[in-house]
């Protein structure tokens, strides 16, 4: 799952930081480029490569474009405030279309990934199809709904009780490498969406989520918001539904059907 052979790019976010770019599958005749956005406090290899979701999509006929997002991963890290402005992350990403001149592409995004997407939408970007996973209404229409909890997370690490949601969430930011500062300011990029913009998207999309998740509100109620939209459950809560095969195999079915 993880020998894939992984280019590693560089693409200018939108003040010039360097933003890491991995790109999976061969750009060959008839595979058509996807665009995977990750979620907060996790990279592109974790979210997609790590657990096969990769593998199965090139398989599938696909050339993967992973963004690291700044303040993530191999991307740029700064502690300047300044560096987080509001839409940042769709910055960099509608940036990453331009520059790669991606004209006939796919795009989604996990949880925070998920988010960026939206805002890319509502900001002009035009993809064929559409993959929204760990996602609910409520996450886009008040995206900072859990700033507290992370900010709770990031300002008093090494204080949570073991098996504790909050000592879970930190585990997983020791695994990624996070770095604390930048990612407290990531939130300062959070960005709502009002319901009639996203009511306007005419793409074909899917919501994916796992059947514990609530997070991010409720999966179903993005679906039916959306003009084409369809829900598809997997098992699994926010922070492990990632890690299962079903989420894979049901982006490639969404995406090749």
């Amino acid at each position: 799952m993880t020998d894939l052979p992984i280019e590693r790019h560089e693409i200018k976010g939108f003040d010039g930081l360097p933003i890491a770019v991995h790109m999976v599958g061969a750009k060959t005749e008839g595979a058509r480029d996807l665009v995977l956005i990750h979620g907060y406090f996790s990279n592109a290899f974790t979210n997609w490569i790590r657990y096969g979701h990769a593998a199965k999509l090139v398989e599938a006929g696909f050339r993967l474009i992973l963004p690291d997002l700044r303040g993530h991963g191999e991307s740029a890290k700064p502690h300047d405030p300044a560096a987080y402005p509001a839409d940042a992350l769709t910055d960099d990403n509608l940036g990453l279309i331009a520059q790669l001149g991606l004209t006939d592409y796919d795009l989604g995004g996990y949880s925070l990934g998920a988010r960026t997407t939206v805002r890319m939408l509502a900001r002009g970007a035009t993809p064929r199809r559409v993959i929204l996973a760990g996602m609910g209404l409520r996450g886009l229409v008040k995206a900072l709904d859990n700033g507290g909890y992370y900010r709770d997370v990031l300002t008093n690490l090494g204080t949570f009780e073991r098996g504790t949601s909050q000592w879970m969430t930190e585990a997983f930011l020791k695994t990624t490498k996070g770095d604390p500062v930048a990612l407290l300011h990531i939130l300062n990029t959070f960005v709502d969406t009002d319901e009639a913009t996203i009511a306007g998207f005419q793409q074909p999309s899917v919501v994916i989520c796992g059947a514990d998740d609530r997070d991010n509100g409720v999966a179903q109620e993005l679906a039916e918001i959306l003009p084409d939209g369809r829900y598809v459950e997997v098992p699994g809560n926010h922070m492990n539904a990632v890690t299962r095969k079903e989420l894979g195999q049901a982006m490639v079915d969404f995406l090749t059907a």
